[in-house]
């Protein structure tokens, strides 16, 4: 009695954790999404480089990547912020929007500012939380650090394993290294924000959301 009582209580739970967890910790190599409905909404939620400061508005990541998942990207950067501005606007866009999947980048005004790290990672961990307890799922785009543009910090990385949130670390540091994809020092030009897209939308594929 006591064993079928355990078992029970253990399928319980299994069938009470949300789908992108059990989606994400399937244990089988990068975390998965759950696929966005055809009229679902994706939320790109950031600073100037989601507002897309450099290039017209239509030219911007998020309108790139409408037109190429063919499905609505809703686009809420705001230049300048740091992640713990944004951490305070999210409750506000995530109800607009009501999203299936919500894309986060932010901390690169913070690295500029050679704001705390750690504030920055708390800040992010807050911000996925708060979304996947809506039911959001969250992928999370990392910034270089600035100057040379190297790797992005840690915390990225060390985020993304933690919560088993799909990672794309990698197309902000090869667009911003290129002078030929970048409007000035720390922006792309119309041509970056596509690659950005690009590679969000094979993100996207490989995850199982589109």
């Amino acid at each position: 009695m006591l064993g079928r009582m355990r078992r029970r209580t253990v399928l319980g739970a299994l069938l009470a954790v949300p789908a992108w967890l059990a989606l994400g910790g399937c244990g089988r190599g990068k975390p998965r999404l759950p696929r966005i409905d055809e009229a679902g909404v994706i939320l790109a939620f950031g600073d100037s480089l989601t507002y897309g400061t450099g290039a017209a508005p239509e030219q911007s990541y998020p309108a790139t990547l409408e037109r190429l998942a063919k499905r609505r990207v809703v686009r809420s950067g705001v230049p300048g912020e740091t992640a713990a501005q944004g951490l305070d606007r999210l409750p506000d866009a995530l109800r607009d929007a009501a999203p299936q999947l919500l894309i986060l980048c932010l901390g690169g005004n913070d690295l500029l500012r050679r704001g705390d790290e750690r504030s920055v990672k708390s800040a992010l961990k807050a911000m996925i939380e708060l979304a996947r307890g809506r039911g959001v799922a969250v992928v999370l785009m990392a910034p270089p650090r600035p100057g040379v543009f190297t790797d992005a910090p840690p915390l990225y990385g060390e985020l993304a394993k933690e919560l088993a949130v799909p990672l794309e670390a990698d197309v902000l540091k090869s667009v911003l290294m290129d002078n030929s994809l970048k409007s000035d020092l720390i922006h792309p030009n119309a041509k970056g924000y596509a690659r950005i897209a690009e590679a969000l939308l094979r993100l996207l594929h490989d995850a199982g959301a589109l």
